[in-house]
Parts: structure tokens; C-alpha cells; sequence
């Protein structure tokens, strides 16, 4: 076992000792040593009922014949973060999830590893700290939130999150009062979970299912059903399984792994910041993912699933509606071009191979799951754009986007910080038409690449998101809608033609075609950035600064060099 280099023998006697401080028999020791990553914390609405889930894992372990050895990570609340300070270390977060797992499973040598994640960053780090590590490793997830119920219009359905960053937008633009915002304030979120929409959180574990490192209904599961417990001591059985067949997360994790998960990406409609996390994870495997895939992918796998904050359901429609397994099954019985689009001899983390997961699995509600033949749209939820603005690239979750700004030009409106774009939004100084763009906001920029929900949220409470665009080298939040285009690399940091446009100069938008250029000719902008001078980093001292050194462009996934 590895971890007999820290417990077996004569000269790990002092080693055994320590142990024994901690509570283990010598029964326990001699077991498999199971580490748990637990990121449970009273910071995180999804992490706040994760201890419930670390004890059914263990449960499990020790029903198979391990012993469980816990251990924590940090997490940041993107919500709660937003739109301050704090949201430069969002992103950021990523590394040092990964790094720390890193450590404690090198300093403490586990025969195998189980990842308790559920948030936006958290997802991603432990997956890459699993792919880096190589040890057979699990995730089991805490699962989302359930939808809350509008209080104002009782008829309009359900609401999130999202609802109350719209409501504000709504307030700024006399369409709501503030008593009805707060009612809606206090509605939106009425569970423990990751919050209810296809949001980075609950995108990250739906794919985590489909890339075969979570169990058959990691993604969907709400968080306070029990059978989120019961799938916690299966995870914690199942990690057995895999330890005795040496199953590895880079078995799992291949290239027709990751096209699997980003064939289910286009179909949810899954968050743009995917992108960012895909590519990290594959780096981490020793894989690339180039942007191009993505445009490939989504030109065959059509949006099957319209789920907030582009459309009407949440992840407990998804859930009742068959999950995750049911859109696979979907989409493996869909042939393109004589081939399947899922490729149903990946293993899993259940032992088994896709196919053989999927075999029972059905549609419950061809509403909420809609079939090849009758999509909501007939290209999957994001697209990549390439332009002189972007020669490495920008996304767009295009499944959010309203029909009329699919294609779109208008004067730039030009701010270097998320903060003067949203004080604009806020005082109405933004017009139908504009492009907005936000600058400086990239991975060393920013630094950490902020998300935007703030403006974005603003212009679609505002009524404004069939009428202006907004681009960013910066990112958006997985409840982002309208013709928000991000992760514009290379950013405008390095002295990119993202720092030449001027106030007003012209920008045209084709989603369709995939570009996104600056009407400007070459020799005006290469003018313009022989006398641009590199601004002074925001944040000079710190984990922040390193990171800013550190960090490569969003096209690479903002990985470290």
C-alpha cells in the first residue's frame, strides 16, 4: 500500500505513535489510509452541510474496510464575494485548493482520496489536485440548492440568486421597489446547497459526473435529500472498489473523457467559466483542450436543456428529469456523422464504463430534457470567438444571449475596472447599442480575473440585454446572461489590442461566425500601443502579487506557468 512508507515496519514506530495520539488502533492503521478533502465551512451556503457528507463517506469507507483520515481545504462564496475586493482571490482559490491537497496527500502518504467539494473554484482545484496526485480518487459533491418560490408573482415560478442580482438592476431602473427586492432577497436561497441554476458550482459537478469522476447523480441530487447522504457512503464504499482495481484519475480522466463532459457542457448550457476549468483539469492529466474543440463540439451537440439563468427550469427539474445519466443516455443514442457523440467505453468511477452506467437510464420529461430532433437550440450553450481583439480567444454562453444580439455593432464604452463600468450601468450613462468594455480585469490584470455578475445583472435587470454588449478580459459568473463575452486573451495586460480601443471607437459581435473584431485599421492600432505603458499592478504585496506572476492567460486556462 503507499501508505506503508509512513506506518509499516520498525523504523515507522515514532510514525505509528502519532497516529495512535490521534485516536487510530492498530487495526485502523493497518487498513488502507483513506484521505478525505473536506471543504466544509459556515462561509459557504454549499459547504455548510458538508460534515453531514464527510461522515457518510467515512461510513462507507469503513463498511468497505479503510480507514478514513480527514482533512480540510479553504473555499471562497463567489456571491459573497462579488463586486469587492474579494473577488480578485476567487479564481485565484483554484491553486491553492490544488496545492493544498497536494500536500497533505504527499506529507501523509493516502492509499486513496475522496474530494468533498460543491462550490465554484473548489470543484475544479480538487479535480486537479486529483489528476496531479494519481491516486484513485472520488467526488462526491454536496449538491444543489433548491429554488426558491417568487413572492411578488407567485405565478412567475421559481427564483435564485440571480433573481436578487437582477432585482437590484430592477431597483436602479425604478421597475421594482425596494420592499419587493427585499422579498425576493429573502426567498431566493432557501436551502443549503450550491446555488439552484446552472451556475459555475453545479455546472463543475454535473461534468465532474459526466467526465466519470463523480457517482451517477453527483450533480443533481439536491443537497438536502437524504439521498445525497446515501450517495456520500456509496462514494465512500465505491473508493474501495476503485483502490483495489488501481483505477486512477488519468484512467478516468482521457480525451475522450473531457469530449464526453464538453458534449454534456453544450447541452446544459453550462457556465462560460467551464472553459477555464476544463482546460486546467486536462493540464493537469497531461492533456490540452484547444478552444477550437469547443466550437467543434458545439456545432454537433445541440442545447437540450434550458436551464437558468438562460432558461425556465432549475437543477431540481434537471434532477427529477432523469440527471445527468439521462443526458447522456440522450446523447450516446444520438449518432452524427455514423459516429456516437458520447463514447460509451470510458471508465468510471463506478468500475464500470459509461455505457454500461447509462444502460437504464430514461428521460422522466422530454420538457426539461428535450430530444436531438426538437432542441432549444441547435448549437450547444457556448461558443468561442476569435477576432484582432481576441486572437487567443473569448466565450460567450451563447444559449443566454437573445435572438436580436447574436450579431451585433455599436460604439465602445471603454472602463479599466469593474467599478466605473457598474457605476455607468447604475447612473443610466450606459445606451442601447453600446459595447461596454471592461478591461484590466484579466488573470494578471485584474489580477484573478474577476467575475462581472454585478453589470451584467444591472443591464438584464435594466430591460437592457436585448440592446448592449458587454466584453471583458475578465470573466463572467456562471449566472450570467446576454451577450456578455469574456476571457478575452491575450488580455489587455500584456499590452494587448484589448488596451487600444479608444471611447466610441466600433465593435462588431457575429456569434454565429465566431468573431469579434475592432473596426479600427492596424496601423491605428499599432499607434496606439507604441505609446501604451503598462498600468502599476493593482495588488502589489501578497498572495495576489505572486499570483499575477505566476498565472498565464486565460487561454490556457490561467494555470501557472
Amino acid at each position: 500500500m503507499r501508505s506503508d512508507i509512513a506506518k509499516k515496519g520498525l523504523a515507522r514506530a515514532p510514525h505509528r505513535s502519532l497516529m495512535k495520539a490521534v485516536g487510530f488502533t492498530d487495526e485502523e492503521i493497518r487498513r488502507p489510509l483513506i484521505g478525505i478533502a473536506n471543504s466544509a465551512n459556515e462561509l459557504i451556503p454549499g459547504h455548510i452541510h458538508l460534515n453531514q457528507i464527510v461522515a457518510a463517506v467515512k461510513a462507507g469507507i469503513r463498511i468497505a474496510g479503510g480507514t478514513p483520515m480527514e482533512f480540510s481545504t479553504i473555499g471562497v462564496c463567489d456571491g459573497i464575494a462579488m463586486n469587492h475586493a474579494g473577488m480578485h482571490y476567487s479564481l485565484a482559490s483554484r491553486e491553492l485548493i490544488a496545492d493544498s491537497i497536494e500536500v497533505s496527500a504527499m506529507a501523509h502518504p493516502f492509499d486513496a482520496i475522496v474530494l468533498v467539494p460543491n462550490c465554484d473554484k473548489i470543484v475544479p482545484g480538487m479535480l486537479m489536485a486529483a489528476a496531479r496526485l494519481n491516486i484513485p480518487a472520488i467526488c462526491i459533491s454536496g449538491g444543489p440548492m433548491l429554488p426558491g418560490r417568487n413572492p411578488i408573482e407567485e405565478q412567475s415560478g421559481k427564483i435564485d440568486l440571480i433573481s436578487v442580482f437582477e432585482a437590484v438592476g430592477a431597483v436602479k431602473s425604478g421597475k421594482m421597489s425596494e420592499e419587493e427586492m427585499e422579498l425576493i432577497e429573502n426567498a431566493a436561497c432557501p436551502t443549503c446547497g450550491s446555488c439552484a441554476g446552472m451556475f459555475t458550482a453545479n455546472s463543475m459537478n454535473c461534468l465532474t459526473e459526466a467526465i466519470g469522476m463523480g457517482l451517477p447523480g453527483n450533480g443533481t441530487i439536491p443537497a438536502p435529500f437524504s439521498e445525497r447522504i446515501r450517495l456520500g457512503k456509496e462514494a465512500g464504499m465505491v473508493i474501495m472498489e476503485l483502490l483495489k482495481n488501481n483505477i486512477t484519475p488519468r484512467q478516468i480522466m482521457t480525451a475522450s473523457a473531457f469530449r464526453n463532459a464538453l458534449a454534456v457542457d453544450m447541452a446544459l448550457g453550462c457556465s462560460t467559466n467551464t472553459v477555464l476549468h476544463l482546460k486546467a483539469i486536462a493540464h493537469e492529466s497531461g492533456l490540452n483542450i484547444p478552444l477550437e474543440l469547443i466550437n467543434e463540439m458545439s456545432s454537433k451537440i445541440p442545447h437540450i436543456c434550458s436551464l437558468s439563468p438562460g432558461g425556465k427550469d432549475h437543477l431540481l427539474d434537471l434532477y427529477y428529469a432523469g440527471g445527468i445519466q439521462a443526458v447522456l443516455k440522450t446523447l450516446f443514442d444520438q449518432n452524427k456523422d455514423g459516429e456516437s457523440i458520447i463514447d460509451g467505453s470510458c471508465i468510471t468511477s463506478t468500475s464500470k464504463t459509461v455505457a454500461e452506467n447509462i444502460k437504464n437510464a430514461r428521460v422522466k420529461n422530454s420538457n426539461v430534457i428535450r430530444p436531438i430532433s426538437d432542441p432549444y437550440h441547435k448549437e450547444g450553450g457556448l461558443a468561442v470567438l476569435f477576432g484582432n481583439i481576441a486572437t487567443e480567444g473569448c466565450v460567450v454562453k451563447q444559449s443566454a444571449v437573445k435572438k436580436e444580439m447574436l450579431c451585433h455593432q455599436g460604439p465602445a464604452r471603454v472602463f479599466d475596472s469593474e467599478e466605473a463600468a457598474t457605476e455607468a450601468i447604475m447612473s443610466n450613462s450606459i445606451k442601447k447599442g453600446d459595447v461596454i468594455v471592461i478591461r484590466y480585469e484579466g488573470p494578471a490584470g485584474g489580477p484573478g480575473m474577476r467575475e462581472m455578475l454585478t453589470p451584467t445583472s444591472a443591464i438584464a435587470g435594466m430591460g437592457l440585454d436585448g440592446d448592449v454588449a458587454l466584453i471583458t478580459d475578465g470573466r463572467f459568473s456562471g449566472g450570467t446572461k446576454g451577450a456578455s463575452i469574456g476571457h478575452i486573451s491575450p488580455e489587455a495586460m500584456q499590452g494587448s489590442v484589448l488596451a487600444a480601443v479608444e471611447e466610441g471607437d466600433q465593435i462588431r459581435i457575429d456569434i454565429p461566425a465566431k468573431s469579434i473584431e475592432l473596426l479600427v485599421p492596424n496601423e491605428e492600432i499599432n499607434k496606439r500601443l507604441s505609446n501604451w505603458k503598462r498600468p502599476e499592478p493593482k495588488i502589489k504585496t501578497g498572495y495576489m502579487a505572486r499570483y499575477a506572476k505566476q498565472v498565464t492567460s486565460a487561454g490556457n486556462g490561467a494555470v501557472f506557468a
